[in-house]
């Protein structure tokens, strides 16, 4: 199997597999030009995310609500980090709804900062945010990219009562490199408890997770993730690969070729999940509608 590294002094230098168009199309600039002028955001765009316009031609988009600044920093992640003082913006509710209408959307992910300075971490807020969804927009299937509510169950029954279609809790990456790779109050077995809590008490509620690659990982660690996460019947996993968004985060270890991206593939669905997207630059919603596709073809 092909192995690729690169000089960690140079980390601006990608191979060409990473190299992306800039966002194009009739519907990506009809859709940007609709939002900005209601003064409405997604991730996608704020993100700079390079499949902006597969996904929202598509008809799928994520949008992160709880503000913008995060109680937990992650030594991967370029999210501000800092004390939101327990400020939560409800026009969020709203705003959020009229974006599904005004995008058309058949498929919405909506993912949030952590927030550990509000009592229940934010969990009400975000099951406020998908029942409004829900009772504008029912034909519209909602997936949640969620923070782990501290592992509290009361928090985490009132997510998911409000009932997404899919549950997403992200283990970013192997057992050994949780910490430093994640915040001290994240940590792998909490993703593995809280991914559990969700199937084991609403089985019908699909599970997500996602793991980055170029962290250092061996292909051992991968296959006992993926292992632990199967023994939870974690249904969707995805694989992307982990770029330095600056200098002052964790350095790239090694650039995974787009053929060892099919291998994560191909092991990852024989050892019995029902979803895998596994690419370069995928990433945790990286065409996350199109699950639902497979479930109806399926049917």
């Amino acid at each position: 199997m092909a192995v690729t590294y690169f000089d960690k002094d140079k980390y601006q230098r990608k191979p060409e597999w990473l190299k992306v168009k800039l966002p194009q199309g009739e519907d990506f600039k009809e859709i940007r030009d609709n939002l900005r002028e209601k003064g409405l955001a997604t991730v996608c765009e704020e993100a700079k995310c390079p499949n902006i316009s597969e996904c929202w031609s598509a008809r799928t988009a994520t949008v992160m609500i709880l503000g913008d600044t995060c109680t937990r920093a992650c030594k991967f992640c370029h999210v501000k980090t800092g004390n939101p003082k327990g400020f939560i913006n409800h026009e969020e509710i709203e705003n959020t709804s009229k974006m599904v209408g005004l995008m058309s959307l058949r498929y919405i992910v909506i993912t949030s900062v952590d927030r550990d300075d509000v009592p229940d971490h934010g969990a009400g807020h975000f099951a406020a945010v998908v029942n409004r969804v829900h009772q504008d927009h029912p034909e519209t299937k909602v997936e949640v990219l969620i923070p782990d509510f501290g592992v509290e169950e009361e928090r985490m029954h009132v997510l998911a009562q409000s009932n997404p279609y899919v549950i997403a809790q992200n283990i970013e990456t192997v057992k050994r490199l949780t910490h430093p790779v994640r915040d001290p109050r994240a940590g792998y077995d909490k993703t593995l408890s809280c991914l559990s809590f969700y199937k084991k008490n609403y089985p019908s509620i699909q599970t997500k997770t996602s793991l980055m690659v170029g962290l250092g990982e061996t292909w051992k660690e991968i296959q006992e993730t993926l292992e632990d996460l199967r023994a939870i019947d974690v249904d969707i996993v995805t694989f992307g690969q982990y770029l330095q968004p600056s200098k002052r985060h964790l350095n790239v270890e090694k650039f995974y070729t787009p053929e060892e991206f099919e291998e994560l593939k191909r092991m990852s669905l024989k050892m019995g999940f029902k979803f895998v997207a596994s690419g370069p630059l995928v990433r945790s919603s990286y065409k996350a509608g199109d699950f639902l596709d497979y479930v109806e073809n399926k049917e």
